[in-house]
């Protein structure tokens, strides 16, 4: 039951971890290597609210949201965009974006150090809660809690909306979204914004119980990408039980065999779905 138990709540973590980027780059085409940073600032931000003017990083998520999905819109609509007009092929349009978001995420840390260099931390929630009779830190309930409303809202508003429809039509096939009527720019740089404040947000939560410093960014993004194949691109369901996988793998491994192997589970896993299941566990098979 503990291992269980401690497995749900990591999975919840990845998840948060992961749903921005499968927005980003099951809809826009954008492999964003930079979406670590994006959660780590995302952290720095509840931090710096949280010790400067004792404000709740639940109640930070009301300013980080908008100031990301801004931030990231300009960002696709000023650097992404013309890598995405000038791309002959899909093939072309990956490795230019992995290039520029690489280096935006060289821009992010040096941002993130100037601001505050060191490791940060604080105390949230980190009161003891018993549930199934086992005893858990409140503050990871909490983002376990977040992960699910974000990702239940996501997959309403994907499945349910017009503008959700938009954004699948997209995912599907751009060129036939394009002939139906539908501004492919516009509602790639819609998902591309709403990826990164779900990012952002995922990062201030994340941040009540993780210590964060901004070059642990990268181990964020290695993760997401786990997430992301194992899931299938553009897949929020699938992105959950990805997630909530890993973290059930993860958490086993620590606990039966050594803390140490648990990076080795998880591309272990990461393997197996690239050998015989690459579209993930609920991608589309490719035609």
């Amino acid at each position: 039951m503990d291992i269980l138990l401690s497995g749900l709540l990591l999975g919840g973590t990845y998840a948060l971890m992961a749903m921005g980027l499968n927005l980003q780059y099951g809809v826009a085409r954008i492999m964003n290597l930079a979406n670590g940073e994006m959660l780590v600032l995302g952290g720095l931000a509840a931090f710096w609210l949280f010790s400067a003017a004792a404000i709740s990083p639940l109640l930070t998520n009301v300013i980080v949201a908008p100031l990301a999905f801004v931030g990231n819109w300009l960002v696709y609509r000023f650097l992404l965009l013309p890598l995405v007009r000038r791309a002959k092929t899909q093939g072309q349009l990956e490795v230019d974006s992995i290039l520029a978001t690489f280096g935006m995420s060289f821009v992010l840390v040096g941002v993130m150090v100037s601001i505050h260099g060191e490791y940060f931390t604080y105390s949230f929630l980190a009161d003891p809660f018993t549930l199934l009779g086992k005893t858990v830190a409140l503050n990871r309930l909490v983002a376990f809690v977040g992960a699910c409303a974000i990702g239940g809202a996501l997959y309403y508003w994907l499945n349910r909306t017009y503008s959700g429809t938009a954004v699948r039509a997209v995912s599907v096939s751009t060129e036939a979204a394009g002939l139906v009527g539908i501004n492919v720019d516009r509602v790639s740089a819609l998902a591309f914004a709403i990826g990164g404040a779900v990012t952002a947000v995922g990062g201030s939560l994340i941040s009540t119980f993780i210590t964060l410093d901004a070059s642990i960014g990268v181990i964020f993004t290695m993760k997401a990408l786990i997430i992301l194949i194992m899931g299938g691109v553009g897949d929020i369901r699938g992105a959950i039980i990805a997630a909530l996988i890993l973290g059930l793998v993860e958490t086993a491994v620590a606990t039966v065999i050594d803390p140490g192997l648990t990076l080795v589970a998880a591309y272990a896993i990461f393997l197996c779905v690239l050998l015989f299941r690459p579209q993930g566990l609920f991608g589309r098979k490719t035609t």
